[in-house]
């Protein structure tokens, strides 16, 4: 399948029972889970039933899994405690996405805090982000996805040349991906609704980064204009990108083969639109 689409589903009550069930009723061809809340720093073990399950079943149906590492992860944080709280987090995010087969875990690329130069904040991103992609050794240890933002306060990476010095900070590590973020990269500044915005976005970001980089896609329209810097998704096609970018999108050779995963409002119902939409133009 040339992009499987699919969306970030619920776990509450088990990543099978719960995950997978929802997934169906989107008609969902890929799908991302927390391993842990969102907006804490808990590192819960799984459930090995449901880890099990919930591999055997993306594998016997050729869903591509992911994980979102929790939001309050960030390596370029001045505060020693943070610093430190985010490697633990995101080792436990690496580690059940190992245990459950997702193929990548996908984290925020943070903020330099406390007035700190970016390029401090991107030597401490090396220094404690660095080991963790070193100790993925297992042939089925998932990407780390790199996901910028939508360029709000002192952002390490929102537009797409910034993932120049942070992949030069971890070497570009075999094991270092990219998931772009449609609303986030549209809000930093790159107009993705403008005569060919989508393809010539996806041009820097290859020659940023190079080929083959790029694993997946939050697929999201935008309430907000073009380079508002504010996180605010929106429905396919319903906001200031509109449905054409995405058609663009499909057709660019950096995005084949790469799951596009919705984080849109609507619940149930407007997630599986937005799937049945992003199919349409996908299949054209």
């Amino acid at each position: 399948m040339r992009n499987p689409v699919g969306g970030h589903v619920p776990v509450a009550g088990g990543l099978a029972s719960t995950g997978l069930a929802y997934a169906r009723e989107l008609g969902a061809e890929t799908v991302q889970v927390f391993a842990a809340n969102p907006r804490g720093w808990a590192t819960p073990p799984g459930n090995p039933a449901q880890d099990e399950q919930f591999r055997a079943r993306c594998a016997a149906e050729e869903i591509p899994a992911y994980v979102h590492a929790p939001y309050l992860i960030n390596f370029g944080s001045h505060t020693e405690a943070t610093a430190e709280k985010s490697v633990e987090s995101l080792r436990h995010s690496l580690r059940r996405g190992r245990e459950i087969g997702a193929l990548g875990v996908v984290v925020h690329t943070g903020s330099a805090t406390g007035g700190r130069p970016r390029e401090v904040a991107l030597a401490q991103v090396r220094e404690r982000m660095l080991p963790l992609l070193d100790e993925l050794t297992h042939d089925d240890d998932p990407f780390l996805l790199l996901e910028s933002t939508a360029g709000q306060g002192f952002s390490l990476c929102s537009r797409t040349w910034d993932f120049g010095p942070y992949f030069e900070a971890l070497d570009a590590h075999p094991k270092l991906g990219i998931c772009l973020d449609t609303c986030h990269i549209f809000a930093a500044g790159h107009d993705l609704a403008g005569p060919h915005g989508m393809r010539q976005t996806l041009d820097l970001l290859v020659d940023t980064v190079g080929e083959g980089r790029l694993k997946l896609i939050h697929a999201n329209d935008s309430k907000d204009v073009a380079g508002a810097h504010k996180d605010r998704h929106e429905n396919i096609g319903a906001g200031h990108i509109g449905e054409e970018p995405f058609r663009e999108l499909f057709a660019h050779p950096a995005t084949e083969n790469v799951p596009l995963v919705i984080e849109t409002p609507g619940g149930k119902e407007g997630h599986a639109a937005d799937v049945a939409r992003l199919k349409k133009l996908r299949d054209g």
